[in-house]
C-alpha cells in the first residue's frame, strides 16, 4: 500500500506504529524527497494513535480513520513507501538489507527499529479460550469493544493503566466489572496509599468491584478460578499484567538487548546507522541520569520526531520528561516524572476529591508530579519540573 517502486530507502522505520507516524511527519516537514523514507509494518493498518485504543475507540466515539497519525494521502503525497502485513523475519546488518518472509528485501542506509511491545498473556488453563482478550492494537480494541457490548460480566485482570481504563469504558456502559490483582490495592508500583484510595471508592460508587490479593488459577466457560479459592463468574475476561519489548530480531541480528534495544542518548545502538524508539528502546536519560525504557504515548511521539529531526542533521541527545495521561469515567489527569527513589510525597488540594496534586519529592527536588483538576499554574510547574 502506497508503496514505491523501488525497495531501497535512504531510511527504513521497522515497525508502523506510532514512532513511525510522528517520525513520518517530522520527516515530512523538514523536507523529505519522495523514496528516501520507507515504512515497513506487519500491522494491517496505517500508523495510528494508541490512547484512543482503551477510550474514545474502545467506547465506540472514534472510528479507524479518525485515529490514524496521518490521513492515508498523506504518504502518498510525501512519497513515503508504506509496506503494510510485512512479516520481517532476518535483518542482515552487514548487508543493510530487510529479509521479509517469502523472500522480499529491503535496503536501507539508516534503519530505525520501532517494533514497540507484545501484551504478557495469562498462563493458566482455559486462557487461549475466545473471551479471554487483551488490548494492544487498534484490531484488539476493535475485538473488545464488541465483546463488551455482549457481555454481562467482566473481569479485569490487573489494575495498571491498561485495567483502569478498561474498567472504567466497562462500566460506563453499564457492564457488571469486577478488578482482579495481586496486590493490597489499586496501582500499587505507581499510586500512593491515600491515591489508591481515592480511585478503589471512585470506582466502587460507580458500581466496580474489586478483589484485591488474588491471581488467576483458571478460565472456564463462565468463570474465573482465584488463588483465594473464590470462583468469579465473568463471561468476558480482560487481562492488562503488562507487555514486553519485541527483541526477538535485534536479538538474531547481534543487536544488544537487555530490557529493550539498548541505545545511547542519541537513540543509537552500537551499530552505525542503526537506533531505535519508542516502547522498544531502552535509552539514557540524560535528565535523570540513568536508563530507561517507557511505554507510554508521548514517549514513542517524541522519540518519532526526535528520529527525524537526528537523521536530518541535529545533533542534540534526546531530553524528554516521562509523561502520561489517562481518561477514567469523568476524571482525567496527567503524570510528569520519575517517582524511583522517592523520599517523600506531598499533596496540593483534598486527596479525598476529584482535584488534587501530587508531588514526589527527593531532597528538595520535585522528580515527579500527578495533577487533576487542578489550576493551570500548577499544571505548568508539573511539566516544567527540572530533577537535577
Amino acid at each position: 500500500m502506497y508503496a514505491q517502486d523501488v525497495d531501497e530507502y535512504r531510511t527504513i522505520i521497522l515497525g508502523g506504529g506510532m514512532v513511525a507516524g510522528y517520525a513520518a511527519k517530522e520527516f515530512a516537514g523538514r523536507g523529505l524527497k519522495p523514496g528516501e523514507l520507507g515504512i515497513v509494518s506487519a500491522d494491517n493498518a496505517l500508523p495510528y494513535e494508541r490512547p484512543p485504543l482503551s477510550k474514545s475507540f474502545l467506547a465506540g466515539k472514534d472510528d479507524e480513520q479518525s485515529v490514524l497519525i496521518n490521513p492515508e494521502g498523506f504518504y502518498r503525497e510525501h512519497g513515503i513507501g508504506v509496506h503494510l502485513n510485512t512479516r520481517i523475519e532476518r535483518i542482515d546488518l552487514p548487508g543493510k538489507r530487510l529479509v521479509a518472509r517469502g523472500g522480499q528485501e529491503f535496503r536501507f542506509g539508516n534503519l530505525a527499529l520501532a517494533t514497540g511491545a507484545r501484551v504478557r498473556t495469562l498462563d493458566v488453563p482455559g486462557a487461549n479460550q475466545e473471551n479471554v482478550l487483551y488490548l494492544r492494537s487498534l484490531s484488539d480494541s476493535a475485538r473488545l469493544r464488541d465483546a463488551i457490548k455482549n457481555a454481562k460480566k467482566i473481569a479485569v485482570i490487573g489494575s495498571g493503566f491498561i485495567g483502569m481504563e478498561v474498567a472504567s469504558q466497562s462500566a460506563q456502559q453499564g457492564r457488571d466489572t469486577t478488578m482482579v490483582f495481586p496486590e493490597d490495592r489499586v496501582w500499587k508500583n505507581f499510586f500512593t496509599p491515600e491515591m489508591s484510595r481515592f480511585f478503589e471508592k471512585y470506582y466502587r460508587d460507580r458500581g466496580v468491584h474489586f478483589v484485591s490479593g488474588a491471581k488467576v488459577d483458571g478460565i472456564g466457560k463462565g468463570s474465573v478460578s482465584l488463588s483465594t479459592g473464590k470462583k468469579l463468574d465473568a463471561d468476558l475476561v480482560v487481562a492488562g499484567i503488562g507487555v514486553t519489548p519485541v527483541t526477538d530480531l535485534a536479538q538474531a541480528a547481534g543487536i544488544k538487548v537487555e530490557n529493550g534495544v539498548v541505545v545511547n542518548e542519541f537513540l543509537e545502538t552500537g551499530t552505525a546507522g542503526v537506533y531505535a524508539a519508542g516502547d522498544l528502546a531502552n535509552y539514557q536519560d540524560v535528565l535523570f541520569a540513568k536508563r530507561r525504557r517507557v511505554e507510554h504515548w508521548d514517549n514513542a511521539v517524541k522519540q518519532g520526531q526526535y528520529l527525524a529531526a537526528r537523521l536530518s542533521g541535529d545533533r542534540e541527545p534526546f531530553k524528554n520528561i516521562p509523561y502520561f495521561f489517562s481518561d477514567v469515567f469523568d476524571l482525567s489527569y496527567e503524570f510528569w516524572g520519575d517517582t524511583s527513589g522517592v523520599e517523600k510525597t506531598e499533596y496540593k488540594g483534598d486527596v479525598n476529591s476529584t482535584s488534587f496534586s501530587t508531588w514526589w519529592l527527593k531532597g528538595d527536588k520535585v522528580i515527579a508530579a500527578f495533577a487533576m483538576n487542578r489550576p493551570d499554574a500548577e499544571r505548568e510547574q508539573a511539566s516544567q519540573l527540572s530533577p537535577q
